[in-house]
C-alpha cells in the first residue's frame, strides 16, 4: 500500500470518529413545548390536580455502542419531599427500540414494548404519575431521562420504587440523555 493510501485511510478514519463524536446521545419529545413546559397533558389527575396523567411522547437517538436495553425516568428534584419525586421509571426496554408512544406509561403498559416493566411511582401505582407541584410553589423541573445500560434487564418487577429502579439503573449504566422541562400552578 502507498503511503499516501494509508494517510488518506487515517483522515478519513479520523473524520468518522470525529462526526460520531458530533452525534450524541439525546433526547427529544413532541409533546413538551420548545419552552420545555409541560402541558395539561402530562398533568396529575387528583390531589387537587387536573390534567389527562399521561406521559409524553420520547424519543432517543445515536445510543453507545453496547447498549443492550434501555430504561426511562422522570424524577422531579424540587418536590418538597427531602427525596425528590419519582413520576415513572420503565425499565428492561429492547435496544431496538427507539421512541415511547404518547400515555405510554399508563398502568396497563399496553402501549411499551414487550418486556418492558414499570416500577411504582411516588403516588404508589406502577405507570406514570402526572405532575403536579404544589399550588403557588416556584417552578419545578422535570428531569425526563433515557439510559443506555449494559444488560438486557433489570431484576426490577412492578412493585420496585423509583431509589430501586434508580440505584440498578445507575449499576448498568453507559450513557444518559436528559431533556428538563418545567411546571407550576
Amino acid at each position: 500500500m502507498k503511503k499516501h493510501s494509508v494517510i488518506a485511510i487515517a483522515a478519513l478514519a479520523a473524520m468518522s470518529s470525529q462526526v460520531l463524536a458530533a452525534t450524541p446521545f439525546g433526547i427529544t419529545s413532541r409533546d413538551i413545548s420548545g419552552e420545555r413546559r409541560l402541558a395539561t397533558q402530562q398533568v396529575f389527575e387528583g390531589v387537587g390536580c387536573h390534567g389527562g396523567n399521561t406521559s409524553p411522547r420520547l424519543a432517543w437517538k445515536n445510543p453507545p455502542a453496547g447498549t443492550k436495553s434501555f430504561a426511562v425516568t422522570v424524577y422531579d428534584p424540587d418536590a418538597p419531599t427531602g427525596s425528590g419525586w419519582w413520576h415513572w421509571t420503565v425499565a428492561n426496554i429492547p435496544a431496538k427500540t427507539m421512541t415511547l408512544p404518547a400515555d405510554a406509561g399508563n398502568p396497563n403498559g399496553e402501549k411499551l414494548p414487550a418486556g418492558a416493566v414499570q416500577g411504582r411511582n411516588d403516588f404508589g401505582y406502577s405507570g406514570f404519575g402526572g405532575v403536579c407541584p404544589p399550588a403557588g410553589d416556584k417552578p419545578h423541573r422535570y428531569q425526563i431521562t433515557v439510559w443506555a445500560l449494559d444488560v438486557d434487564k433489570l431484576p426490577v418487577d412492578n412493585n420496585a420504587s423509583g431509589a430501586l429502579v434508580g440505584f440498578m439503573i445507575n449499576s448498568h449504566v453507559l450513557a444518559k440523555a436528559q431533556l428538563t422541562a418545567t411546571y407550576s400552578r
